[in-house]
């Protein structure tokens, strides 16, 4: 029996509990599950404050070593064109039976070429943005709560609230 892949794309600016959750849901329908770092062509900037190297370790060290091993990360730059994204991700990821995403868009795109695609369903969705917890950050509120390990040890490293100040 071939193995199933799956292809998760999102910014991850940060990487927080909610994306967790997401990519332990889509590893619990694929084998194998390839994550694509959205934007990753985009200069760091007030929405993209953290570059695809970052976001790669945020990740990497948010995952145990059982999930670690299924997970593999891909850079994927944003173009205008959303058919043309489409094909540019096949020429940067392995084959994939299913695409995890909640983008209607993407979502009638690969229907319109036979690919599977799966709703994630969002945990605590009002907390648990990029936008707020960067906001939280900016603001002294806790949230280190909000993320995993692996994304507070580099936010921490990195003096996120300086950076974030300072875009």
């Amino acid at each position: 029996m071939p193995s199933m892949n799956g292809l998760l794309i999102g910014r991850f600016q940060p990487f927080h509990l909610g994306h967790l959750d997401a990519l332990k849901f889509a590893l619990s329908k694929v084998e194998y599950l390839w994550v694509g770092l959205g934007s990753s062509n985009k200069p760091i900037q007030k929405n993209n404050p953290f570059s695809a190297e970052e976001r790669k370790i945020m990740i990497t060290d948010s995952l145990d070593d059982s999930l670690k091993k299924r997970v593999k990360i891909y850079p994927i730059p944003d173009l205008e064109n959303h058919i043309k994204w489409i094909e540019l991700i096949d020429t940067i990821v392995p084959k994939f039976n299913l695409v995890f995403t909640n983008d209607d868009l993407t979502r009638h795109l690969y229907s319109k070429r036979n690919v599977k695609t799966i709703s994630i369903p969002f945990t605590r969705r009002e907390i648990l943005s990029g936008t707020n917890i960067r906001n939280m950050i900016i603001s002294d509120q806790n949230w280190l709560e909000l993320v995993p390990e692996g994304t507070r040890n580099l936010l921490t490293k990195i003096h996120v609230k300086d950076r974030l100040a300072g875009l």
